[in-house]
């Protein structure tokens, strides 16, 4: 990185530095080692995206409980200052709490009153942001040691003073505007923080890379799209892997029994099928990789030979369950195609697949692998009518799974789609599709765009269901309370029974729809939830009729954190 970009950032930051100063000496910052991440299932904060290496998003909190959880109360909020998707949960250690906004802001609060610490403003500067798929988010940090690391629009990884805002190292992994953007939020593991790359859109060749913590440098990139002398890369025509996607756009989750790093790989490109033969690897897939290196353990391709734009990035959630009478160390994944899979996370077998939502082009399964309706595939001048639409049966907004239970809480759209092939051609920087496609509702669910879905993951049947009128868009939190936490697009939290699915409180209307990732802590001995409300991301921009249902259309724009607590 050039040595005026470092200054030029560093102060920017230092500019921005809020007169609020450091919380008071006795709650002074606690380094976030390998052994906290480890447990962090068990801490009093949420140390990472998903709360913990399982991805589970559940919390052993039961200050709030069902008992109770209808006197809940706003304590605390900020209202930032733009008007686009609010993706970011709150990432807490302590009393430090570091949430992101749009276009890469790192605001840090003390977690219990809201008190403003410091606000770093990422120099996006003569960036286009013209190649970012779907609005110009951020999914939050990552902590290690002393330091909070973000990545950015413009393919950096900046890490900062976790105590003061003041940047330590700034590394860029591409140029920006030629097809590459980043909005993952990193993980922290073994010294190493690990990203994805965004744009399977433009024809971008996905890759994760591990940076080192300390000092920014890159310590491996494992590309997602393999070389023609590469395993895998013979599912390729000659020379399509160069533009063959293949985005990691959501974080990842680890197994440290096996030292296995777990990531899930986005949509091939282009989008039409038939200009790319094959299975195309390792798109649609979870990567189980070593850390150390990012060599390929197993694979898993949920989707061969995508022509939907299913992808594979939703979050991989490591539980054990018993299925048909045998228990397994599972990967479980709620996928776009509208399947849930449950994979044997030591060696990549399926244990099974269940529809969670209308799934007509991924059919079902032979010697454990995906089957496709070659009927339900668009050509040129072959307009095809399938379910999910490309938004899918889930989208990128999180399930939570009760660890005692192993019960998940399923986000879930209900759409459909057609779909038709369209001539194209690469040019960087420019959208890699060949499709048409438009956006209407899913037959089956004439009055609902969404739910809310508890599935037992011993069976992949569903538990309860919570359908909506409007479509779901936020991840869920589940809490040992037996509450179940997620927000809807007209702006209420919502909290609920995790048995039953009763609504047992939902908050006053927020000031935007719900997308943000709830997350709970606490500090001493109360607990909080916090949650984004932001409306944006993909829906409003691609989502058709849906889009352009008026209750949708209207939804007010604007982020706002929200906290609450008893």
């Amino acid at each position: 990185m050039k040595r005026s970009n470092f200054l030029r950032s560093t102060s920017l930051a230092v500019a921005l530095m809020l007169t609020g100063g450091a919380i008071a000496a006795e709650e002074t910052y606690a380094p976030v080692t390998d052994a906290r991440l480890g447990a962090a299932a068990k801490d009093a904060g949420w140390l990472m995206y998903r709360r913990d290496y399982t991805g589970s998003g559940y919390a052993p909190f039961d200050t709030i409980n069902t008992s109770n959880v209808a006197n809940l109360k706003q304590v605390w909020d900020y209202k930032t200052d733009f008007d686009m998707g609010h993706e970011s949960p709150a990432i807490v250690n302590g009393d430090y709490l570091f949430i992101t906004t749009p276009k890469n802001e790192l605001h840090a609060f003390q977690a219990s009153t809201g008190k403003p610490l410091w606000v770093y403003k990422h120099d996006l500067t003569g960036v286009g942001l013209k190649t970012i798929c779907c609005d110009v988010v951020n999914r939050g940090v990552a902590l290690y040691g002393d330091n909070v690391y973000m990545a950015t629009l413009d393919n950096r990884v900046v890490a900062l003073d976790a105590k003061t805002g003041k940047p330590v190292w700034n590394t860029q992994l591409e140029k920006p505007d030629v097809g590459y953007a980043m909005t993952v939020a990193p993980l922290a593991l073994k010294g190493k923080v690990v990203v994805g790359v965004s744009g399977g859109e433009y024809g971008a060749r996905g890759y994760i890379a591990a940076l080192d913590a300390s000092t920014g440098k890159e310590v491996w990139r494992r590309h997602t799209i393999p070389a023609p002398n590469e395993p895998g890369g013979d599912t390729w025509p000659e020379g399509a892997y160069k533009t063959g996607g293949g985005p990691a756009w959501l974080t990842g989750s680890y197994d440290a029994d096996t030292d296995t790093l777990f990531w899930g790989v986005g949509n091939p490109g282009p989008w039409l099928a038939t200009l790319r033969p094959g299975d195309n690897l390792y798109t649609d897939s979870v990567l189980a990789l070593d850390p150390a290196t990012g060599n390929i353990k197993w694979h898993y391709q949920y989707t061969p030979n995508d022509t939907w734009d299913y992808d594979g990035t939703n979050e991989q959630v490591l539980i054990d369950i018993t299925h048909e009478g045998k228990p397994y160390k599972a990967l479980v994944s709620a996928s776009r195609n509208g399947w849930l899979y449950a994979i044997d996370r030591t060696n990549g077998k399926l244990i099974y697949g269940e529809k969670f939502a209308t799934a007509t082009s991924v059919t079902g399964f032979k010697d454990g692998k995906p089957v496709t309706d070659p009927d339900k595939r668009p050509d040129i001048n072959k307009e095809i009518f399938t379910c999910p639409s490309f938004l899918g049966g889930k989208n990128w907004w999180p399930i939570s799974v009760d660890v005692k239970t192993q019960i998940a809480y399923v986000p879930t759209m209900h759409t459909c789609m057609t779909m038709k092939g369209n001539a194209v051609s690469y040019r960087a920087g420019l959208p890699f599709l060949g499709e048409s496609f438009k956006v209407v509702r899913d037959p089956a669910f004439p009055n609902h765009w969404g739910a809310v879905q508890a599935i037992d993951l011993n069976t992949g049947k569903q538990v309860w269901d919570f359908p909506s009128e409007l479509p779901w868009n936020d991840g869920t939190l589940t809490t040992a309370g037996g509450v179940v936490f997620s927000g809807s697009a007209d702006g209420y939290l919502h909290a609920f029974d995790a048995k039953t699915g009763k609504v047992l409180w939902k908050s006053p209307q927020a000031t935007s729809g719900f997308l943000g990732v709830p997350s709970t802590w606490k500090v001493g001995d109360k607990q909080y939830i916090g949650i984004y409300a932001g409306w944006g991301g993909g829906t409003p921009i691609w989502g058709g009729d849906m889009a352009k249902d008026p209750r949708v259309l209207n939804i007010p724009l604007g982020g706002h954190f929200y906290v609450f607590s008893l």
